[in-house]
């Protein structure tokens, strides 16, 4: 979970500015960066570590788990049939995310090689689809021993970003006033309707929430068993 929301806001910049077509300079960069941000403190921070992870069904979490915590409490009606269709809805999107991440994730990650030898761009696909034929024929012996072989590779990892990270920062400190929300207002205000576009890549940058979450859930409660 940790290592997909660290990954994802990598391949987010490249959607919005790439992809998004809109031009790097100055202001769409920290606008971009507040958006990113704000998405990742109030949709991971707030929405699952302060309410979603407290609502659990017998150690489950999810959106099946928050299906089945509301029906019972409403019993028949037309509310326990409104409250299933949200969760069918949000099912659906749980599922895509979790084909959606794993390819994304890996194919942002190896898309690198690029940055580093233009010549290896033909072996970006092949790459792609070896790492993750590798990582699901893994998968079947237990998420806990994909866990244990990955996790110091991922603090390794996230100690290198926050080291180029911090060298940038102390570059370039005027970076941190993305935090301040005015600069996200403005770059949408800007936009228009193509903001809701950016949305759409911005979005990215949390994927992998709801499937950890689930993972997560389990993990607990594993552990206080």
């Amino acid at each position: 979970m940790y290592g997909d929301i660290g990954t994802s806001p990598l391949y987010t910049l490249r959607e919005i500015f790439i992809q998004g077509g809109i031009t790097p300079d100055h202001t769409h960069v920290l606008g971009a960066l507040s958006l990113i941000f704000w998405a990742i403190l109030l949709v991971v921070t707030v929405k699952y570590v302060v309410f979603v992870m407290r609502a659990d069904n017998k150690g489950e979490g999810g959106v099946l788990a928050l299906t089945a915590l509301a029906l019972r409490r409403r019993q028949g009606g037309m509310r326990s049939v409104a409250i299933l269709t949200l969760g069918i809805l949000g099912t659906a999107l749980f599922y895509g995310d979790a084909v959606i991440t794993p390819a994304i994730s890996v194919l942002g990650a190896i898309e690198g090689l690029k940055v580093a030898s233009p010549a290896l761009m033909t072996w970006v696909l092949p790459l792609t689809l070896g790492v993750l034929a590798a990582l699901f024929a893994v998968q079947r012996f237990g998420t806990a021993g994909v866990g244990r072989m990955f996790g110091p590779v991922m603090l390794v990892r996230f100690l290198t970003l926050a080291v180029l990270g911090a060298a940038q920062i102390v570059a370039t400190p005027g970076v941190l006033s993305a935090v301040s929300p005015h600069h996200a207002i403005l770059f949408l205000a800007e936009q228009g309707w193509t903001g809701l576009l950016v949305f759409g890549a911005v979005v990215l940058c949390v994927t992998g929430a709801e499937a950890g979450t689930v993972n997560l859930m389990a993990v607990c409660r594993a552990g206080a068993e």
